[in-house]
């Protein structure tokens, strides 16, 4: 991979950009909950060459929903579901509007 290939990598949502540090300083939080998030399976950021953690920004994002809920009161186990749930819902409904824009454009079109 070039410097070119590294540098055009992050526009990438997926591409682990962020040491822990960076990111709990990103977030407004600990390296602690990062961890306890990772633990929760919530994310699982992906490992240097020496075993640091790293973190998408997509992660970051998933984090930052699993904090506001955090400090709203709602138990860590309980807003990491709640972000699961919402990251799923929001998955199925662009998969569903990709679908009716498909059958929208297969749609017969009739002569007037």
């Amino acid at each position: 991979m070039t410097a070119d290939d590294s540098f055009n990598r992050l526009d990438d949502d997926d591409y682990p950009a962020y040491t822990m540090g960076r990111a709990a300083e990103m977030l407004g939080t600990t390296q602690g909950f990062l961890r306890a998030l990772g633990e929760a399976r919530l994310i699982t950021p992906l490992r240097s060459a020496g075993g640091h953690r790293r973190y998408s920004r997509y992660q970051l994002r998933i984090a930052a929903r699993a904090r506001e809920l955090v400090d709203q009161g709602t138990p860590i186990e309980a807003a990491c579901r709640i972000v699961i749930l919402e990251d799923q819902l929001e998955e199925a409904q662009r998969i569903n509007a990709e679908y009716r824009r498909a059958a929208e454009s297969a749609k017969p079109t009739t002569a007037v």
